[in-house]
């Protein structure tokens, strides 16, 4: 239970995002903390990251919604994971602009999206 509750709230979490990048992206690369500094305002490029992040929080909320459908989540958190894995190097290498922007709420989310994914000990599997 507590797997679902966490694939709702980072589905959630991913979707909104998502829709965010793209209803309105440059607002979304205005207000994001650390966006500026990657480089100018490209609207297409925003957009089609806003395409993944809705695509991923759909995924995990899919599995919220029937844990049945996990494999929906595990794809999409596949590229959140590999989302926060270029910002896990970023600061190990000394390129992250905001680590602890990147720890919190790139990185660790992640984390927890991979966990929440998979189905747990007793969980239907598809």
């Amino acid at each position: 239970m507590l797997k679902r509750i966490a694939a709702g709230v980072l589905g959630a979490m991913n979707a909104l995002n998502g829709l965010a990048m793209l209803a309105d992206g440059h607002r979304w690369y205005i207000m994001t903390p650390g966006v500026t500094h990657t480089g100018p305002y490209n609207p297409h490029f925003v957009a089609d990251i806003g395409a993944a992040f809705l695509a991923a929080g759909l995924g995990l909320a899919a599995r919220a919604w029937r844990p049945q459908l996990w494999p929906a989540a595990a794809s999409g958190v596949g590229f959140i994971a590999m989302h926060a894995t270029i910002h896990l190097i970023e600061i190990a290498t000394g390129h992250a602009h905001l680590p602890a922007f990147d720890f919190g709420l790139v990185i660790l989310p992640a984390a927890l999206g991979v966990w929440a994914a998979f189905p747990g000990k007793g969980e239907i599997h598809a």
